[in-house]
């Protein structure tokens, strides 16, 4: 505002899936090889129907290879919420054991070991299978050189009950008493996705004497705490005990999946342990450490709370969507707002807050300000157009400007102080001010900006009448400083695209526009600046999708793609075809009432923070604009907590330019959403889609591919007090080819992690959960058949 898993399970599974339980295992083993050979199993029910038999059997939930098994007497139902989610991105089913009606626990074939009870540390060396439950619930899985026994690594076979774990001697190995591991965990590598591993210690430096009993961090990099896919980089975690003593790390993920732990031994005294990780898993990741003595865990930093220190892996997404070529470079269509000091000897706001940190997420845009009162602020004629006025971070041409315009100084207001409440006092010295803007714009353009087809201004910044910059004038006022903005610019500028009125929430710029298009107002728009705020608090607790449906057609109306498309109706009937629809600034906060806090935001806060960021997003773009903004970059200092897609990690109540950030999963999903979408046209969203199901297709530039984006919502399963499900999902089939034909789609999850799916008579399966996957496909022709084109939208 004023700057004052969707996870589709689909046929196999997909790295970092919210609903994906198969913690760091290298596979899932078939629980075949817990029975005697001749067990037959019988399918009895696919995924969300009741299996049905009498008597007491063993019922196997999941996949052929990925699967829990349960008894139950006479009959269950088939599905996540009996067995939990063993397979997830997988069509699940159940299958009873029919070679006995009274069994119990299937006869081993193999030797159990006990190595651990619950939430202590299973220990063996080498790949092992191991089994997490109960005697009769359970789950296998397959590690290296142990694993942590808990449910974040394994899901929750058996709620409610103790549970142990046991790894399958297939020599002659005894059982042994649990011992303290010298080397971490190897993570899971499921069908499709990468792997998240971290080689132990090998030894430690010492560290300041000064500081907490025990911290975590990413050392190295470029300040962003993001790395690129399939680099090493360091996880350091510093000690200062006051005897030896063991720490015991993990790594999770957005999902809080479990993605690799250990445990090593640490001296006494103030020491640096480094743990070399490499990545081939994208999206956000949580480390926490703690000193087995109870001496010692992580403590907040900044708005990070508690308990975790968070870094990224980038998604390197080039062999699925090769990099498209741009006629001109203002079809980008990601910008942001914020900026982060993360160069050597830089400080706000001296240096370049926007590098690395922009391209790093993705975003092309910046504002860029020529505001009368920033550059004239004493008197008139002071803005030389020929002086070179661009700032050095705009230099190198990469990151494009859009120029703001709003406000007036003091000594050309007609109250005497500088404002954006009213017009100014000469709209002739204000035209010729702009008259000057264009051409030191047009300049700049031609010089670092050879491929930019255009500059785009925005005139007004949220003149709201309930605003913190309200319009107090006349609406003839109004129209006749957009005139003065248009042909002034206009005049020097032949390439300019004037741009308003930009109000704070997207009906509002409906609105306006309609009101005032009786005084000719649009004719001085060459299109549209709006911000995206759709409801009192754009948070996790009000997501896009909130009022979709509502039984007050006056509150459905205010649901974020109701209100895209009625804005469109009005620039599409309104302005000259083609008008290009910028969305300028869009910000998904905590919800309100919340406040930065040792233990705020939690994990499932910060997972349904990512999820809303990238649906509102999707939905904008999906919905007809040409480019959308992130706000904010960091924490700021706002009544509203937690805009920003980073933690500042030294102010707990966040501020303007940090030093220091690390990222929280919005990060990374606005990082994974601008690989995939950036480079497009926007075919619309998808026709007939069942309620409570949510899908946009975007063509790659040059007719290229088609990604769509999908996910769904449930209000019911959405909410600060009953928890942001991760598991809720809804079965769609997604037509990506002609009807009859079979082949392969490439599906991302949230994060950008890609896995090849099957499909089969043009369709291919998927479960959609509250955060977004992206399907990659080729039959541009089908996918332009099952969209409806935003109206006046006009792809480039």
């Amino acid at each position: 505002m004023q700057r004052a898993g969707i996870l589709l399970l689909l046929l196999f599974a997909i790295a970092g899936c919210g609903g994906d339980r198969s913690g760091d295992a290298t596979s899932v083993t078939p629980a075949a090889t817990l029975q005697p050979a001749d067990v037959t199993w019988t399918l009895c029910a696919s995924e969300y129907q009741t299996c049905a038999f009498t008597g007491t059997h063993q019922v196997k939930y999941g996949t052929d290879t990925q699967y829990v098994i349960k008894t139950f007497t006479g009959g269950t139902g088939c599905d996540n919420g009996v067995f939990g989610d063993p397979a997830s991105g997988f069509a699940k089913s159940c299958w009873y054991d029919s070679g006995t009606s009274g069994a119990t626990t299937p006869p081993a074939t193999s030797t159990w070991v006990a190595c651990s009870s619950e939430n202590g540390f299973c220990s063996f060396t080498g790949t092992r299978q191991v089994r997490y439950g109960t005697a009769t619930q359970y789950v296998t899985l397959t590690f290296t050189n142990g694993v942590a026994c808990n449910n974040g690594v394994f899901g929750d076979p058996a709620p409610g009950f103790g549970k142990t774990c046991s790894y399958e001697d297939t020599g002659t190995t005894t059982p042994t008493t649990p011992t303290t591991p010298t080397t971490p965990t190897t993570p899971v590598t499921p069908t499709g996705s990468g792997t998240l591993s971290c080689t132990a210690p090998a030894g430690s430096v010492a560290a300041a004497g000064g500081g907490d009993a025990i911290e975590m961090d990413t050392p190295g990099g470029d300040g962003t705490r993001m790395f690129a896919s399939g680099s090493t980089f360091q996880v350091s975690v510093t000690t200062r005990a006051g005897s030896a003593d063991t720490v015991n790390w993990q790594i999770s993920d957005t999902w809080n999946k479990v993605r690799a732990s250990g445990q090593f031994p640490v001296a006494a005294g103030a020491i640096v342990s480094t743990l070399n990780c490499t990545s081939t898993l994208s999206g956000y990741f949580a480390g926490s450490a703690s000193l087995a003595s109870g001496a010692g865990s992580l403590l907040a930093r900044g708005t990070r709370p508690s308990g975790i220190a968070t870094f990224g892996v980038l998604p390197d997404v080039s062999s699925v969507l090769p990099p498209v070529s741009y006629a001109s470079q203002d079809l980008h269509r990601f910008g942001g707002q914020g900026a982060a000091y993360l160069l050597p000897g830089q400080g706000c706001c001296d240096g370049d807050g926007y590098r690395p940190l922009y391209p790093a997420l993705g975003l092309s845009w910046a504002n860029d300000n020529r505001n009368w009162y920033v550059e004239e602020p004493n008197g008139p004629n002071t803005f030389n157009p020929a002086v070179d006025h661009l700032a050095s971070y705009f230099k190198p041409g990469n990151l494009m400007r859009l120029i703001q315009l709003d406000g007036i100084p003091a000594w050309a207001s007609p109250t005497g102080v500088a404002t954006h409440s009213y017009a100014p006092k000469s709209l002739p010295a204000y035209q010729d001010y702009m008259t000057r803007v264009g051409q030191e714009s047009n300049t700049v353009r031609t010089r670092y900006f050879p491929a930019q087809s255009a500059n785009y201004y925005q005139v007004t910044w949220e003149p709201d009448y309930n605003g913190g910059l309200p319009w107090l004038d006349t609406d003839a006022n109004f129209t006749a400083m957009y005139k003065a903005t248009f042909q002034g610019v206009h005049s020097t500028d032949p390439s300019a695209v004037i741009m308003g009125t930009t109000n704070a929430m997207v009906r509002e710029n409906t609105v306006w526009l309609n009101r005032l298009a009786p005084l000719g107002f649009a004719q001085y728009l060459d299109g549209v600046t709006a911000h995206g705020y759709y409801d009192v608090g754009t948070s996790p607790s009000h997501p896009p999708e909130r009022l979709v449906g509502n039984s007050d057609p006056s509150n459905a109306a205010n649901a974020l793609p109701a209100a895209m498309r009625e804005l469109r109706h009005a620039v599409a009937t309104l302005l000259k075809r083609g008008a290009r629809l910028f969305v300028t600034e869009t910000g998904i906060s905590y919800d309100l009432g919340s406040a930065y806090g040792p233990n705020y935001p939690t994990q499932n806060v910060l997972y349904a923070h990512g999820a809303v960021v990238a649906r509102t997003h999707l939905i904008l773009l999906g919905e007809g604009a040409d480019v959308t903004y992130m706000f904010y970059a960091t924490d700021i200092p706002t009544d509203a907590a937690g805009y920003g897609l980073f933690f500042d990690l030294v102010n707990p109540q966040g501020t303007y330019g940090p030093a220091k950030i690390s990222p929280k999963p919005a990060a990374l999903a606005v990082a994974a959403m601008t690989r995939l979408i950036d480079g497009t046209n926007t075919l619309g969203p998808l026709n007939g889609l069942p309620f409570g199901v949510y899908g946009y297709a975007f063509q790659r530039l040059n007719n290229g591919s088609v990604v769509t984006a999908l996910w769904a919502h449930n209000n019911a399963n959405w909410s600060a007090s009953t928890g942001f499900s991760a598991t809720y999902n809804v079965a769609y089939n997604l037509q990506v080819d002609a009807p009859g034909s079979s082949g392969q789609v490439t599906v991302l999850d949230m994060m950008g992690n890609a896995a090849s799916v099957a499909y089969s008579n043009g369709q291919v399966a998927l479960a959609l959960t509250e955060t977004p996957v992206y399907v990659i496909s080729t039959n541009a022709s089908v996918a332009q058949g099952n969209v409806t084109t935003p109206e006046g939208y006009v792809g480039r």
